[in-house]
């Protein structure tokens, strides 16, 4: 049974019988039968400039007639994106996944192409055809439409953009950590969780990644990808994120992409490339001399396999970059305070340095995966000073600063994600 309902009557035009409002109200209280006893949300969608071909038979006087229906939410707006978004958020607050939406034939695939665009594989759709007739008809329905043309596609796509650009920034301004080693040939920062539109608690408001695991649509995403962008000054029609994979392949731009890696490097003017973090620790590299970049996602699988390293090596191997000009910064991680591992997984970083490990002896010790990878790039040949790795916030625990930024540990399965950056300017 589904958690939620959705009338879809956006599109409704009346005829003019008389009764024609009677014949919605029947249909209405139909559903409201058959769905409400188990139901824990009842919404009918409508548009702000509904039609009708008499006075009688406006849609907000019908609805404010019988008790029953105060059982339903409406949701009334011009724009088909602004009703849908804020649809979602009720669905949300109320963390229901399975939903059905009963909608006109003629609008299905309309009404599919737009939930496809603001929802993702979290949630379970299913769809009915809705059903009112009337001597006459009351639906003025066309036919069924199986098919979005790209025009259409791209004019959902334009609808929707445009209404997640007008939605306020939520829990403060966008702020970007910098660091000064890295100088102004490149623009370089990490963000915080604070500057974006998401609002899903564990989500908000700065999240930059989407997944089929998570609330947050690639749409949302983008739309805070583009006030990044916007704020840091770089091109988000060229910007490249990881694809994780926790281990230390690298991928060197300009070469074939492998399907996943934990490193990127390149020498390409105004090409953004981007590492994840949401505890694991986000590595920007810079070598101001040979104009060359790279970033690196390091967890605690990745800076064992020396993700680091495999980074810095690229980057000599590739653009003829010497160890003593690359500047290395880590970005905000969970810290050792709140990173515990089993004692097994822990004895590697034990062996590498016993000061990377809290309570040895316990069965999770406590592990710091920050000093492990300062000593892994010390060992490298990176200058102890081209490492900055404790200065300003980028030494802030994640998991310590649910105000600051997202966490894994912290948050669960549905935790938002934060990013490092770098670009060579053009």
């Amino acid at each position: 049974m589904a958690e939620a309902v959705l009338i879809d009557l956006f599109g409704l035009k009346l005829n003019s019988q008389k009764n024609c409002h009677q014949t919605l109200l029947m249909t209405l209280n139909a559903v409201r039968n058959h769905h409400g006893a188990k139901a824990k949300f009842l919404c009918i969608m409508c548009c702000s400039n509904i039609s009708c071909d008499h006075d009688d038979c406006e849609l907000e006087t019908s609805i404010g007639l019988p008790a029953f229906l105060r059982e339903f939410e409406t949701v009334s707006n011009s724009s088909m994106a602004a009703s849908l978004y804020t649809i979602k958020q009720k669905i949300d607050e109320k963390n229901l996944s399975s939903i059905k939406v009963i909608v006109p034939v003629h609008r299905k695939t309309l009404m599919k192409a737009f939930i496809g665009q603001l929802f993702t594989d979290v949630y379970n759709f299913q769809f009915e055809d809705l059903q009112m007739t009337l001597r006459g008809g009351l639906l003025k329905q066309p036919t069924e439409i199986n098919i979005i043309t790209a025009q259409e596609l791209e004019a959902i796509q334009n609808e929707i953009e445009t209404y997640l650009r007008s939605l306020p920034t939520l829990k403060g301004e966008l702020t970007i950590i910098t660091s000064p080693l890295i100088p102004d040939i490149f623009i370089h920062g990490f963000t915080t969780r604070t500057g974006g539109i998401s609002y899903i608690p564990t989500l908000s408001s700065f999240n930059l990644f989407s997944s089929s695991k998570r609330r947050d649509p690639k749409a949302v995403v983008q739309e805070n990808l583009r006030r990044l962008g916007n704020a840091a000054g770089f091109n988000v029609k060229k910007f490249y994120r990881i694809k994780t994979d926790h281990a230390n392949d690298v991928w060197i731009m300009g070469r074939k992409e492998p399907e996943s890696y934990d490193g990127i490097t390149t020498n390409q003017r105004g090409v953004t490339i981007a590492a994840l973090g949401a505890d694991c620790i986000p590595i920007v590299f810079a070598d101001p001399v040979r104009k060359a970049c790279g970033v690196a996602h390091s967890g605690w699988r990745g800076t064992l396999l020396g993700v680091a390293m495999a980074t810095v090596n690229a980057m000599i191997a590739e653009y003829g970059c010497s160890l003593e000009d690359i500047i290395v910064v880590l970005g905000p991680s969970v810290g050792p305070c709140c990173f515990t591992l089993p004692r097994e997984s822990a004895k590697a970083f034990h062996n590498l340095d016993p000061g990377c490990v809290r309570l040895f002896g316990s069965p999770n010790p406590y592990v710091d995966i920050r000093k492990a990878t300062r000593i892994l790039l010390e060992q490298g040949g990176i200058l102890p000073q081209n490492i900055q790795d404790q200065n300003q916030d980028l030494n802030l625990c994640t998991s310590c600063h649910p105000d600051k930024f997202f966490s894994h540990v912290r948050d669960g399965l549905n935790f938002g994600t934060q990013i490092g950056f770098i670009s060579i300017r053009e």
